[in-house]
């Protein structure tokens, strides 16, 4: 099952960090932008040259990326390539690679969604073939059911949101059914929906994505949940402690791994960095983030 991988390479490396890769344009740093604000093609090349420097820097002491579609997607078709790029970028040195789409739908468009970041597309084989993609599932199991075969057949894995973590999270997820929150529902329909993809590990290939910035329920989620890992952001710039995402963990420290993404990426700007060793101010940042969250788990 994919989170086995996923568990194994976190314990390998000691580092229960995923990190999350948000570029945009306006953020990078000025050698990068030298000349490329003219065109698409430009942004888009200096958003994958960042991003795979920062995989140069991580690979070796953070298991798993997350590119987030968004942030490539607004250079046009030339930002879904260098999307394509840093993921078989990341994928060539090792790294688990979680591409936050958050994508749902129903019937062929759902089939559609899974063969392109997850599956096949016909004779033509892979086009994404990320590790594992964030999925919205409120649409239902409809929404989900075209997920189960790569997650069976091709060993890939889902994140279904749960109990996000921004401000009005709780707006829909909080709301009452039969005196249970949604965000309770929706984690129980995840034990449910994987049920029978459970690996070595006690976790199946139906994770969830829990917001550190809500640590009671995270809590509460974790003890509820004990065959779902978990991912979980919020942590850092969204104001989520190291005691807090150290909720997410089971009893043998397993079980969850916690997003970081502007806090490693922009690493660089906190003192005076030069910009041009943003690389090795992410690396520095992730080192401190690892350490702070084995401090949290007493490890």
């Amino acid at each position: 099952m994919p989170f086995d991988r996923l568990i194994e390479r976190i314990e390998k490396m000691n580092c229960p960090v995923v990190a999350g890769l948000d570029p945009t344009f306006a953020e990078l740093p000025e050698h990068l932008k030298d000349g490329a604000d003219d065109s698409f093609e430009g942004a888009a090349e200096a958003l994958y040259q960042f991003s795979s420097q920062l995989i140069d820097a991580l690979h070796d002491i953070v298991p798993a990326v997350k590119p987030q579609c968004a942030y490539f997607e607004m250079y046009g078709w030339q930002g879904v390539r260098a999307l394509k790029r840093t993921m078989d970028y990341a994928k060539s040195k090792g790294m688990f690679v979680i591409t936050d789409g958050k994508r749902n739908d129903i019937g062929s468009t759902m089939d559609a969604y899974a063969a392109a970041y997850l599956g096949e597309s016909g004779a033509l084989g892979p086009a994404f073939d990320a590790d594992a993609l964030t999925v919205n599932g409120y649409l239902g199991v409809d929404g989900i059911r075209p997920l189960m075969d790569a997650i069976i057949k091709r060993d890939r894995g889902i994140f279904v949101l749960c109990k996000t973590s921004n401000k009005s999270a709780g707006d829909l997820q909080d709301r009452l059914i039969d005196a249970k929150p949604i965000y309770q529902i929706m984690g129980e329909f995840c034990e449910e929906w994987g049920r029978e993809t459970v690996g070595r590990y006690g976790y199946s290939g139906v994770g969830a994505v829990v917001g550190a910035t809500y640590p009671e329920q995270l809590a509460a989620l974790r003890a509820a949940l004990p065959h779902t890992f978990f991912l979980v952001p919020g942590y850092g710039a969204q104001g989520g402690s190291a005691k807090q995402v150290a909720l997410a963990f089971d009893r043998d420290g397993r079980g969850a791994i916690v997003n970081s993404s502007r806090a490693i990426m922009y690493a660089y700007k906190k003192g005076n960095t030069d910009p041009r060793a943003f690389a090795e101010a992410a690396r520095s940042e992730a080192v401190r983030m690892r350490d702070e969250i084995h401090e949290a788990l007493g490890s």
